[in-house]
């Protein structure tokens, strides 16, 4: 994407990006960029800034309108739980809704987002740019349900009669 952005060809560096990262607008504002350190043209020059590249070229994405939900064409009649709401949780979701299942994703907090929203204060990352990315998801078709915990609120045997797979998405909480 560096290359593509070189040539000014944003949309196809969106494109690129995307295909590896669900979420640039939140690794382009959070990733502390070890890559960045031990970039070999720190000899030379200056180091490659993938941080603000990335950045820059999915805030380009939201204000040219290029970052819309993306439906999938098949729907395959399987149902997955992804048990968690952070980063690995909501990529995982739109990966799999993506390949056509059914997704529910479950939080134990009240709101989604867990580490990107509890974890991160504004100063690093606004909560607008959480909200932004979760109405895509939802438009995505992907269903949330916050204030729930797996093995409290609803049992292993409530998610193994009610879906094809589950997830584990919960992270570190402390």
């Amino acid at each position: 994407f560096n290359s593509l952005v070189l040539e000014s060809d944003w949309k196809s560096a969106l494109e690129l990006l995307h295909s590896t990262n669900n979420f640039p607008e939140f690794t382009g504002r959070v990733c502390p960029a070890p890559c960045e350190a031990a970039c070999t043209l720190n000899f030379n020059s200056q180091a490659v800034g993938i941080k603000s590249i990335e950045q820059a070229i999915i805030d380009r994405g939201w204000n040219e309108g290029w970052v819309r939900p993306v439906i999938a064409k098949i729907n395959t009649g399987k149902k997955v739980a992804v048990s968690g709401s952070g980063p690995a949780g909501l990529a995982a979701g739109q990966q799999l809704k993506r390949l056509g299942h059914s997704v529910v994703v479950f939080e134990k907090s009240d709101r989604i987002g867990r580490l990107l929203r509890y974890g991160i204060p504004d100063f690093k990352m606004e909560k607008k740019i959480i909200d932004r990315r979760l109405q895509v998801l939802e438009a995505e078709g992907i269903v949330f349900q916050c204030n729930v915990e797996i093995g409290k609120t609803i049992t292993a045997e409530e998610l193994e009669s009610e879906f094809d797979a589950v997830v584990l998405c919960t992270g570190a909480t402390i």
